[in-house]
This record gives structure tokens, sequence and C-alpha cells, in this order.
């Protein structure tokens, strides 16, 4: 038996309607899940502001959103692991599980792959902006008392956090450096804290945002990065050189191990291949710009690894662990404050969304992850 349910659905540019939606009682292998906490990333932001995403067009209406938890209301008449009231985590992401890349586990990678939000597969998979949606019950993770639903959303960009950690073989003791203190460098550095780096050291132009993040255990150092542009290719290498020598006096760190880069800015990616010590690893996490001028020579000489990162893979159960491993620590980092601000109900989502585009808000406070709420009695009925 179906019943209506209310969903945020985007038109156009900073076109979301409220409209209603028919949802059908979940399938076997399915459970219903009435969402609580969604957090917004770049890529819902994208979509919003420009209804496409790089070269992805948004071809029909779509819903948004994609990190997220929630409560089971319901559970298919072949689901045993899960019962109504279960708090839950949702991998969005559906592979094909067939295909070579699956099968080697890496089915982050899969063609086929259909994943909530987005506009690369057509019909579009319908994002989780909805009241309640049915989703596979392999893809969803039971949270634990001591992890909240905004936390439990929080472990999709953790898990890109914990697959790029994963790619790194980031030695014992290791000199980290992050580029970038948005949500997924802060994420990036705790995991790289919490897995035994000797020193993390994060670095942004928003001394805001690296003052947040060494007061909140994410990362042990911090650097603002200079705001400078040269009149060249040659310049521009000439100050990416510099800010890495520059970085690299912080603590007297020096060269370092692995650097995750998380911004996809092209001097930040420069300055990352110039710090990384011979035999090192740079991650690419960011998706900035697709086309960049690179000193792949300075990279080829030292022997440093250029790794790509994509979304994730076989996160969701070691990202609990991870949180709950935060919890227990008194030197963190608390999880929970990268939740900056929250609106209520899905009739709040463009508000939402206007001030996820922002660095702060009006009061001059950090905007670092905006969450939106709809959970029982959280504005739409």
């Amino acid at each position: 038996m179906s019943s209506q349910i209310q969903a945020s659905v985007l038109h156009g540019v900073k076109d979301l309607r409220i409209e209603p939606r028919d949802l059908p009682a979940p399938s076997p292998d399915e459970v219903q899940i009435r969402i609580a906490s969604t957090g917004l990333c770049g890529s819902d932001l994208h979509y919003y502001s420009h209804f496409r995403n790089g070269d992805i067009l948004v071809r029909e209406p779509l819903s948004l959103g994609h990190e997220s938890a929630g409560t089971v209301t319901a559970v298919g008449a072949s689901v045993s692991d899960f019962a109504p009231g279960d708090n839950v985590a949702l991998e969005v992401g559906m592979p094909c599980e067939h295909c070579q890349r699956c099968k080697e586990g890496r089915y982050n990678i899969c063609k086929e792959m259909k994943f909530r939000s987005s506009g690369k597969s057509f019909p579009h998979f319908q994002g989780t902006l909805q009241q309640r949606i049915n989703h596979p019950a392999k893809w969803c993770y039971k949270l634990p008392a001591d992890v909240s639903l905004d936390v439990g959303a929080l472990l999709e960009p953790l898990g890109v956090a914990l697959h790029a950690f994963r790619r790194s073989n980031m030695p014992p003791n290791a000199t980290v450096l992050v580029f970038g203190a948005g949500a997924v460098g802060l994420l990036c550095a705790a995991v790289a804290k919490l897995k035994g780096a000797g020193k993390v050291v994060i670095a942004d132009i928003d001394a805001g945002r690296l003052e947040f993040a060494v007061k909140n255990g994410f990362a042990h150092a911090s650097f603002t990065v200079p705001m400078r542009r040269g009149k060249d290719v040659d310049e521009n290498l000439a100050i990416a050189r510099e800010t890495a020598s520059s970085i690299g006096e912080v603590d007297a760190i020096g060269e370092v191990d692995t650097v995750f880069e998380c911004t996809g800015v092209p001097s930040c990616v420069q300055a990352g291949i110039f710090s990384t010590r011979p035999g090192g690893r740079l991650m690419l996490v960011g998706m900035g710009h697709p086309v960049q001028t690179l000193p792949l020579g300075a990279a080829a000489l030292r022997e440093v690894d250029i790794v790509g990162v994509f979304r994730y893979a076989n996160t969701y159960p070691e990202s609990i662990e991870i949180v709950q491993q935060a919890n227990k620590s008194a030197e963190g980092p608390d999880f929970s404050k990268l939740v900056t601000h929250r609106f209520r109900g899905l009739e709040e989502a463009p508000k939402a969304f206007e001030m996820a585009g922002k660095t702060k808000d009006a009061d001059g406070k950090l905007v670092i992850k905006v969450v939106i709420d709809s959970s029982e009695g959280a504005g739409t009925a």
C-alpha cells in the first residue's frame, strides 16, 4: 500500500518546490526510512545554483541530498537486520555489483553506478530531501546509541576521508598536510590524526576555519595560505614553491609524507607537489579545475605518487568506529561541531542552500556544514 509524502524538488536554477509524491510500501529487501538529517555538500550546491554539476546536466526534476540519516519506519518481508525505530545512516550509491570493478570491491568507480541526487544516471536517482524513502537494507547501517543522526549523516563525507586515507598508504607517525579546511578537509585531517599521524597541519586561506580546526582537535597546527597570484605559469609555480617552503617551517616539519589536497585549486595542487617528500604521496581529494598546469617533473624526479580519490567504498562500518573512537578521546576531534547551521523543514531548503554557499553567516559565524532537519515535527507535516 502506497502513501503520500512531501519532497523538495529542483526544477531549475534555484527553483526548489515542495511537491507530493506517492511512496509504495518497501519491497522485500528494502527498509522505509523517515529522513531526519541531511547535510548539504558542494555537488548539491552546484546543482542548486547552476542546474548542473560541471558537465553533468539535470534533465528532469530532481530531489537533492545524499548525506543522510534517519529512522526506520517499516521493513520489507525479507529484512531481518532492521526494525522500526532503528536509527540508520544511508549509503546512497547503487553499483551494478556485477562488473569487474565491483567484483574487486571498488564499486565506487562502477560505470553503472546510480547515486542519489546525481544527474549522471538517467532517469535520475532521486535524493534524500524527502520525508521518507525506500532504500535497500544492504546499503543501510544501524547507528549505535552514541552516534547522533547528525553525525550519522556526516558518515558519508567521512567515508570520502577514510577512502582517501586508505589509498594514501600513510606511514606510521607520518607528517601530514591537508589543503582546505572545509568539511572534507577537516575530516581528512581528523582521520589522519586518529589513524596515528604524528603531525597534521591544515592549510587554508580562511584563518577562522584554521582556528576552528586546531581548537576542536581536527589538526595539530595550521598555515594560512597567502592570497597571491602570478602573472604567468613560471611565477605561479614560484609562488607555489614559496608556499611549500613556508609550510615546511610550521613546527619545523619540513617536507611531508602525505598531502591530502581537498580544494581542487591549481595553486594548492602545485604547492602540494612541492611539499611532498621524495617517495611521498599527494592525494587528489578535491574536485576542482578539470585542466591544470602542474609541475609533474618535480613529482616524477622525486617519485611523488599522485593518487586520485573518488567517493568511497566499504567505509561505513569503519567510519562508525572512527566516530566512536573520537567520542572517547579527550583530544577530539568533535565531529558534531562540524554542523554549524540547521534549518528545520523541507520548506527551509532554499535558505539552507543559500547559507551553504557562504563562508560566514550574517553574525560572522563560520559556515562549515549546513543540515536540513526533516525529522518528525520539523516544518512540513
